[in-house]
């Protein structure tokens, strides 16, 4: 398959192209170990015409980054959009990112990894993605205390106290470290969800 980059193609094909053999290179020997160069060379172009594309190498690992990130929104969206009680679709949201993010640490460590630097660094990609993901809370406390579901007086304060208390089944390191010691996230996930949900009140 030939991916090369032609003089004068389109600049959104063009990045396109990049970021698909940044990503393969990211997942097979890791972001760090990835040069600039490496990913030009096998684009048959010269790292020069990379920066073309991208400002800085920093912008092609926020990209790469926020590919990741993404498929941890897409799963949020699609159990927020279903028409689930909402304290079933916060249940469900909240186990299905923890494994998720798990899977990601035990069978791809290097974009894993990625995710890391990008959490220790503030990388914005980060943060953009962390207030994503507390406006889907928001939206989902809402319709629960709209069912009768939730008693909470202010969602959106709500949905930032859930983050918090969901943390340490949604940061990577927070995961790494469980795994490492072989503890049961599993079992801290269902307790912390029962806590969530019980925070978050129910009428009747």
């Amino acid at each position: 398959m030939n991916r090369s980059v032609r003089t004068g193609a389109d600049p959104d094909e063009a990045r396109a192209r990049i970021l698909e053999v940044a990503e393969e290179h990211f997942r097979r020997i890791g972001y760090h170990k990835t040069s600039v160069a490496d990913i030009a060379s096998e684009l048959g172009m010269s790292p020069a015409n990379v920066y073309r594309f991208f400002p800085s190498r920093d912008a092609i690992d926020e990209s790469i980054c926020g590919r990741v990130v993404n498929e941890v929104a897409d799963i949020a969206f699609a159990i927020a959009r279903t028409n689930a009680p909402a304290r079933e679709k916060l249940d469900q949201l909240l186990t299905a990112v923890h494994r998720h993010n798990k899977m990601t640490l035990v069978k791809e460590k290097h974009m894993h990894d990625l995710i890391v630097a990008a959490m220790q660094e503030n990388w914005a990609i980060i943060k953009a993605h962390i207030e994503r993901m507390v406006t889907i809370f928001e939206a989902i406390i809402r319709e629960g205390v709209e069912a009768g579901e939730f008693e909470v007086e202010d969602a959106a304060e709500a949905a930032r106290a859930v983050k918090s208390a969901f943390m340490p089944f949604f940061h990577p390191i927070l995961i790494e470290h469980c795994v490492q010691y072989g503890e049961d996230t599993e079992a801290g996930l269902r307790d912390q969800i029962r806590f969530i949900l019980k925070a978050l009140g129910k009428s009747g």
